[in-house]
């Protein structure tokens, strides 16, 4: 069981971790919350599809033949 809570999280802070780093650069950078919500969302969506295709790797279904 909690093999399952550790990749869990694993997936959990491959989504969130680098759309919060790319949301506070971009606000530091431009001082606008808007486009750096745009950048977030963006890598978001990035980070979503790369961890979709880690998680398939990571919780293989075990045939039982």
């Amino acid at each position: 069981m909690s093999g399952i809570f550790f990749k869990g999280s694993i997936i959990g802070a491959m989504i969130t971790i680098p759309s919060l780093v790319a949301f506070f650069i971009a606000w530091t950078i431009t001082g606008d919350k808007i486009t750096s919500l745009i950048i977030g969302i963006v890598i978001h969506f990035i980070g979503m599809g790369f961890s979709l295709k880690i998680s398939k790797k990571l919780f293989k279904v075990k045939s039982s033949e």
